[in-house]
């Protein structure tokens, strides 16, 4: 009997939390601040205890850091939230399942990843992991799901549809997030969500006991320069150059690499609490002649979180297109992410010495793959699907296996099945 939240909505992550609560002992969600990972954890619990819960003067939190098995609980599965607050609970997690062999027994939920060096053992074959990310269109409501994700791999045939969205709804909803207590939020306020996120990091998290000491306002400068370049192969050089721009501070040899340090080293910071992330460059097989430009791409957890990195509103992502245009290959990359993930696959982008670059590349754990443009607008679908091609026949001309799929995605319109074979599909119309 589970301690189910009233009005839980089911989220993807559901069918891998259930099936790994089957065959590990414990199971770890990770995952970005207010993205449901607790009230999907309760959704498959019968106890939990709030290490943060203030009662008591944080008696919780003082008891695990006196005895973390104190905070183990015999009621299984047992969640014990934001566990990295005591790292030392992961290590009695890990003991307690080894001396007292079980599945299911405990989930652990965290924002952060704790230093290695925090806890003594990997957990690994008692601990898996899950990753959680924020909401897609799918789960919030916001696709008609008339296309399967599943279906593009098997080269299913569709019929020409229509998944309309009006210009200002899809940038109300990339600026509400995939935040789930958005949901019910006039979308005129849901922003304020998001802005209050990045107000929070910026007083709080990037300043405990388990980060250096950063300065306030040059992370909030960093956030700025990370999202005007999100969606791109950035270099901590450019971003360090983007900083010194706006600080107005000339830089000699010495301080330049400083500060390039730094940037490195605040941007693993906010990669440990899931604000953003890499998609590792895709190599399309390992006979392929093909020299592939390796540089992750970056992106945020949420688009929501870059614009309200940048401060802007509605009018001016509709008066810059351009910018919007990035902020809306964030929100299909976080959907695309969620949905490979799904499946057990992996999410890539491409980009070779030639300069062609495809948005990204979904590759399924048999070496099924599949290539994904991503356009706003119906007027470039035709170059994009022409830059999918090219990929296809360079790959393939390297010996690469051919790809499931070919898609570009579009921000809503028709939806359809081209002679050529690539599929253009609205990504309001999208479904796992």
């Amino acid at each position: 009997m589970s301690i189910k939240k009233e009005g839980y909505k089911t989220r993807l992550v559901d069918k891998k939390l259930q099936e790994y609560l089957k065959l590990f002992s414990a199971v770890s969600v990770e995952g970005p601040k207010w993205c449901g990972k607790t009230w999907t954890s309760l959704n498959h619990a019968n106890s939990i205890t709030y290490i943060m819960d203030p009662a008591g003067n944080y008696s919780n939190k003082t008891r695990a850091e006196l005895n973390p098995s104190l905070v183990l609980n015999s009621k299984t599965p047992h969640v014990i939230d934001e566990w990295q607050e005591v790292p030392g609970i992961w290590d009695a997690v890990r003991f307690d399942v080894d001396q007292n062999p079980g599945f299911g027994k405990y989930i652990l939920t965290g924002s952060v990843t704790p230093p290695r060096k925090s806890y003594k053992h990997s957990g690994a074959g008692r601990i898996a992991i899950v990753r959680m990310r924020p909401m897609t269109l799918y789960e919030s409501g916001d696709s008609n799901a008339v296309v399967s994700f599943a279906s593009l791999f098997s080269g299913k045939k569709i019929k020409p549809f229509i998944a309309d969205i009006d210009l200002v709804r899809l940038i109300d909803i990339t600026i509400r997030g995939g935040w789930p207590q958005t949901l019910n939020l006039p979308i005129k306020k849901a922003g304020s969500i998001s802005v209050e996120y990045i107000n929070a990091l910026l007083k709080n998290d990037l300043f405990n006991d388990n980060f250096s000491k950063r300065n306030s306002a040059k992370l909030h400068v960093l956030l700025r320069s990370l999202a005007r370049n999100n969606a791109t192969t950035v270099s901590d050089t450019t971003l360090t150059k983007d900083i010194a721009g706006e600080e107005g501070k000339g830089q000699n040899g010495n301080e330049f690499l400083l500060s390039r340090n730094s940037v490195a080293d605040y941007t693993a910071d906010l990669k440990r609490i899931f604000v953003i992330e890499d998609i590792p460059g895709w190599t399309p097989g390992i006979r392929s002649k093909t020299r592939i430009r390796m540089s992750p791409k970056l992106m945020f957890a949420d688009p929501s979180l870059a614009i309200a990195a940048l401060g802007i509103e509605r009018r001016r992502l509709l008066n810059d297109l351009n910018t919007y245009g990035f902020m809306f290959e964030n929100l299909c990359l976080r959907d695309l992410c969620a949905y490979a993930e799904f499946y057990g696959a992996s999410l890539y982008h491409y980009r070779d010495n030639s300069n062609l670059e495809v948005d990204a590349i979904v590759e399924m754990k048999d070496g099924a793959w599949g290539a994904f443009e991503i356009k706003l607008g119906e007027n470039q679908v035709e170059s994009a699907a022409q830059t999918l091609l090219r990929l296809k026949k360079k790959v393939l001309s390297d010996g690469a296996r051919e790809p499931s799929c070919l898609a570009v995605i579009t921000g809503g319109g028709l939806g359809r099945k081209r002679k050529d074979g690539v599929y253009v599909i609205p990504i309001n119309a999208l479904k796992p």
